[in-house]
């Protein structure tokens, strides 16, 4: 893939103009997320990092938050304002109540400049701050109607929803290539391309390694959501097959968990044997702590698109093996290895046993990855957002609801990264 993101076919690239006056700050709402601070996933890690860059160059952004994630007494995050909007605790129906009850006050009572929309599930909701009159933009992420976890009538929700976004949002975008080629061909239609990005912080410290009983490169790293899509099972099988022997003392500690997951969680526990180490959620240093000292960062997902822990495994240095998903292969690169999803287990232990036998391999891979992540930065994520974000202000807002919805066959407008961006 060429250094820089490719434009999608159909799509036009922001002509440039002569240097005017300054332009005025914009109003913007993100809606679809659980809020920040970030506690739980991509998303939210996304919405803190955009929240608080876009808000130091003097836009004024408002991030709408769960009550039973955020704290409710917390009203500013970064310089963002924190709106608290109820919702109905309920796997199927948290994100869907939340989001809509959250589009609804922007219409009415926010009136932001503009409104950005993370998960495709909440494409529906777009149509609420449009026929407000206020441009809006979606962020599909990496379909989720592929998750494992929702049954059938979830999915055909959620396969829905994901073919109307570019309709019933001005612009659609997703954080990988490999996502928006999905997309294309599953649905007909070309959506536009901003990645994640990673900051590294800088946290060096051994503290929670100490109080986890750890020691530095002593320990395989897993990170994310316990759900069976991200395959933490597979993970676990695959580290009880290596001998104490090749293992050289080594541990597996997998971060994470997740809501309404309880029964899942605790088969993954029982498969543990006595070298695996469950210490739940880590955020924040002791997270970074943990990237920094491991000796492999291991992420057997099968499903979504750019994840931000490979990111941060990559910006830690860390040596990396992934699922051969092709998002996944697209975020790594030459800076990873990957195994075979559709193999499984036997992949994925030869792979954590060529690692362990070949600590010269792990070096090199540690060296790729430092300049592998050099390609993304929240920095330049954050000037295509709000090059995005402008373009849809620019464009005068959408007024009545999109004629798509009655013409279906007109091409979509796509959001178009610029070409001195991060890519994927």
């Amino acid at each position: 893939m060429a250094d820089g993101p490719t434009p999608a076919d159909g799509a036009c690239t922001p002509a440039s103009s002569p240097p005017g006056p300054p332009v005025r700050p914009l109003r913007v709402a993100i809606l679809g997320t659980r809020g920040i601070p970030a506690s739980y996933s991509g998303f939210e890690t996304a919405a803190e990092q955009l929240a608080s860059r876009l808000t130091a160059k003097g836009h004024e952004v408002i991030v709408y938050c769960r009550p039973h994630v955020v704290d409710r007494r917390l009203k500013e995050w970064k310089g963002a304002r924190l709106v608290h909007i109820p919702t109905v605790r309920n796997k199927y129906l948290d994100t869907f109540t939340h989001t809509f009850l959250s589009a609804v006050h922007a219409a009415r009572t926010l009136k932001p400049d503009v409104a950005l929309f993370f998960i495709a599930g909440n494409s529906p909701m777009c149509l609420i701050t449009r026929a407000a009159g206020i441009p809006t933009v979606i962020n599909v992420d990496g379909l989720d109607s592929d998750r494992s976890k929702w049954p059938a009538i979830a999915k055909g929700y959620l396969r829905f929803a994901e073919r109307q976004s570019p309709r019933w949002a001005d612009t659609a975008i997703t954080d990988s290539h490999a996502v928006a080629e999905i997309f294309a061909e599953r649905y007909g239609r070309r959506i536009g391309v901003v990645p994640y990005g990673v900051e590294d912080p800088g946290y060096e410290g051994t503290e929670t390694l100490d109080r986890l009983g750890l020691e530095p490169d002593k320990y395989i790293l897993f990170v994310g959501r316990l759900e069976p899509e991200n395959n933490p099972h597979l993970l676990v099988d695959a580290f009880a097959r290596i001998p104490e022997a090749k293992a050289k003392g080594m541990k597996l500690v997998i971060v994470g968990g997740a809501p309404y997951a309880d029964e899942y969680i605790r088969q993954v526990r029982r498969k543990g044997d006595p070298r695996v180490l469950f210490p739940g959620y880590i955020f924040g240093q002791g997270y970074w702590e943990l990237q920094k000292h491991a000796y492999v960062f291991c992420a057997p997902t099968e499903v979504g698109g750019t994840h931000p822990v490979i990111l941060e495994a990559l910006a830690s240095g860390n040596a990396v093996l992934v699922n051969d998903h092709a998002p996944n292969v697209e975020t790594v690169g030459d800076a990873g290895l990957t195994f075979s999803g559709k193999e499984g287990v036997p992949s994925l232990t030869a792979q954590l046993e060529r690692l362990l036998a070949e600590p010269e391999l792990v070096a090199e891979l540690r060296l790729k990855a430092r300049e592998r992540a050099k390609r993304y930065s929240w920095a330049a994520v954050t000037d295509q957002y709000e090059q995005l974000l402008r373009r849809a202000v620019d464009a005068g807002g959408p007024g009545p609801l999109p004629p798509e919805l009655v013409h279906r066959d007109e091409p979509s407008q796509v959001a178009v990264p610029p070409t001195s961006g991060p890519t994927a």
